[in-house]
């Protein structure tokens, strides 16, 4: 067993319960709300409730991305299976770390508050993942 990436293995895997039950219950919580009549009186909402829900079946692509994640990880810390897995290790470090850095820029893209960039801290847990493979693959 290879414990650096078995340890990844399991953030993945408590990411994936957050992504499916937190993240779709505060997804569903800003679905836009609007009365009939105002829909009638307000062309954009239409545009707005289709960016709202193509976000969420975004959403969902993640998920599957994640659990996808999630089987090569186990691959790699507990079997055999994969070869080259020092290689694909790496690769996965670097997929964690473009993550990160995606994160993070979007925070910055944005103008996000210093304050958010702790409350959206997913770019950590991506640089932590990263840095953990890294240390994995020299054991593969």
């Amino acid at each position: 067993m290879n414990y650096p990436i078995a340890f990844v293995f399991g953030l993945i895997c408590l990411a994936v319960l957050a992504h499916l039950f937190g993240g779709i219950k505060e997804s569903l919580s800003v679905r836009p709300k609007n009365s009939a009549l105002e829909q009638a009186e307000n062309s954009s909402f239409e545009q707005v409730y289709r960016s709202w829900v193509q976000l969420m079946c975004a959403f969902q692509l993640v998920s599957i991305d994640l659990i996808a994640v999630a089987v090569v990880l186990y691959l790699l810390a507990f079997t055999g299976f994969l070869h080259p897995a020092s290689q694909i290790a790496l690769g996965m470090a670097v997929v964690f770390a473009g993550w990160g850095i995606v994160w993070f820029v979007q925070l910055a893209c944005l103008k996000r508050a210093k304050k958010d960039y702790a409350k959206l801290g997913q770019w950590a847990l991506w640089f932590v993942c990263s840095g953990l493979m890294v240390w994995g693959a020299q054991s593969l």
